[in-house]
């Protein structure tokens, strides 16, 4: 892994026994990924949606979880895979050099999945562009409505190529363009929008759910932990569908997860 050196400020030929960065270097730099990988692994994940500048971690996890199979000759953990969206890098609406993110102080920067309609229309309305007539796909020299056309054709899910698009609004305004691209936005969000709400106003049995859901996690982890501690001799091999405590009696919703886990 090569990130420790852009997290330090590091050049790309900087070395771990030079001096500059032995006296940088601290622990979390290198166990992190370690804790990131054990929440990929414990849980036997099969794909992770990520950002580009994660790659390097599911690669590390990837290294691990081969490293263990290979070592103790078993299939213990599975191998997972990334998944990189093709909108894997987003620009912010007030500074389309900027990638889109929530942590960015102002609001009207980002579109949220919770935003209404009418939210996400002012929002586009508001984005930074610039004062040329047209629509044209530059990168370089214009950032914002490159960026307006890049969400336009990822909300669309076209193949199309970019340049085709933008040929599309060729004569159209800024305005129109925005328009257009906070109609697609709303309409693509619309779905997990209204679902995210609908579980928001059952109130209690939103925490049911998420009981069982929890109840599932747990049992996986547990799972997979007791094959790890019987693979490297921890534990004796026994029968690993007896409970996983002893006179452990589950409730009846985390027995209806239970058998949907069973029979995944």
């Amino acid at each position: 892994m090569t990130q420790w050196k852009s997290k330090l400020n590091l050049p790309e030929d900087a070395s771990l026994h030079d001096s500059s960065a032995k006296s940088a270097l601290k622990l979390g730099l290198f166990s992190y990924p370690v804790l990131q990988a054990a929440d990929v692994l414990l849980y036997n994940a099969t794909h992770v949606p990520i950002g580009e500048d994660q790659q390097q971690h599911i690669e590390f996890a990837r290294t691990l979880a081969s490293s263990f199979n290979h070592t103790y000759g078993q299939k213990i953990f599975r191998i997972p895979q990334a998944m990189i969206s093709p909108a894997k890098r987003i620009m912010s609406l007030a500074d389309p050099t900027k990638k889109m993110s929530k942590s960015d102080p102002n609001p009207n920067s980002r579109i949220l999945i919770t935003d209404n309609e009418e939210t996400i229309h002012r929002k586009f309305r508001a984005a930074l562009t610039d004062s040329q007539e047209g629509i044209s796909y530059d990168l370089e020299n214009r950032p914002g409505v490159s960026n307006l056309l890049d969400i336009l054709r990822h909300v669309r899910n076209e193949e199309v190529p970019i340049q085709e698009l933008a040929a599309e609004f060729k004569n159209s305004s800024l305005r129109s363009l925005k328009e257009s691209v906070a109609g697609a936005v709303a309409k693509a969000l619309e779905e997990v929008r209204e679902n995210y709400w609908r579980l928001c106003s059952k109130g209690p049995p939103v925490q049911s759910e998420m009981d069982s859901s929890l109840f599932i996690a747990k049992l996986t982890a547990s799972r997979t932990m007791k094959a790890v501690k019987e693979a490297i001799g921890l534990f004796p091999r026994s029968d690993r569908s007896r409970p996983l405590r002893k006179n452990f009696k589950p409730s009846q919703e985390e027995q209806v997860a239970t058998d949907d886990f069973e029979r995944r």
